[in-house]
């Protein structure tokens, strides 16, 4: 019988070639992602094609080592084919499933982590139809966003902040957007009562940011105040830098 060990490992060599242009994005790379939150949605997802990826190879990896067994050698034409079979499987499994973009019913909904990984995902779906200088504000965004989901899991989920903090991500965020994008793109450039939808755009999304980055910077204050507190009595009680420096 012929060994047919070599070419299985060409196979899967070649599979693990193309899985990794795959994950790289493929010939057409998508944008890099605003945030960590959407970018830690898009690594168990991309976790999850891998797993399915690596049974289809071992499934097929099984199928010529046992019709080798069989057929005393799958000879030239059954390497290719399953050569053939690896590539298809990989290029299948590293498209599909897509990931699905949050609706905007859903953006509010789960953890303060989820609400930020489903908000940065859905910001990154619409940058496509926004203009150059709302993608930036939207890309400043994502990175308040990672700021601020970060303060979230440190208060209690009865704060009152919250709730703001919802409503905030969750309704004017998609809201501002998705009324821009009710309005047909030919009209878009046009001024309306002085201003263009694009620069209305535009200056509501930098509004917003203005705002997330006050909410960050209230919540952070009980924390900045403890730090102080801390640094004055580590002086109180140790003396300050010259002290130390005597001490040593």
């Amino acid at each position: 019988m012929a060994d047919s060990t070599r070419e299985s490992d060409q196979i899967l060599s070649a599979a693990g070639r193309s899985l990794a242009v795959q994950r790289e994005g493929g010939t057409h790379r998508p944008a890099k992602s605003i945030g960590r939150g959407s970018a830690d949605l898009k690594a168990r997802h991309w976790k999850s094609r891998i797993k399915r990826i690596l049974i289809a190879l071992a499934g097929i990896w099984v199928a010529a080592v046992a019709a080798g067994l069989i057929l005393d050698g799958i000879g030239f034409t059954g390497i290719m084919l399953t050569f053939l079979a690896a590539v298809v499987a990989v290029g299948v499994f590293a498209k599909y499933p897509k990931i699905k973009v949050p609706k905007r019913e859903d953006l509010k909904k789960g953890d303060a982590r989820q609400m930020v990984g489903r908000t940065e995902l859905w910001l990154e779906a619409q940058r496509a139809a926004l203009p150059p200088p709302a993608v930036q504000v939207v890309d400043q965004l994502g990175v308040q966003l990672d700021a601020l989901g970060l303060q979230l899991e440190t208060i209690d989920a009865n704060n009152p902040a919250l709730n703001e903090v919802r409503e905030l991500v969750g309704e004017y965020i998609p809201e501002t957007i998705d009324n821009y994008r009710k309005i047909p793109a030919h009209l878009r450039g046009e001024k309306h009562a002085g201003k263009t939808a694009d620069e209305r755009l535009t200056q509501s999304l930098t509004k917003i940011s203005g705002e997330v980055d006050r909410v960050t910077r209230r919540m952070a204050e009980g924390a900045l105040d403890d730090l102080a507190i801390k640094s004055r009595y580590l002086d109180y009680r140790f003396g300050g830098p010259e002290a130390l420096e005597d001490h040593r």
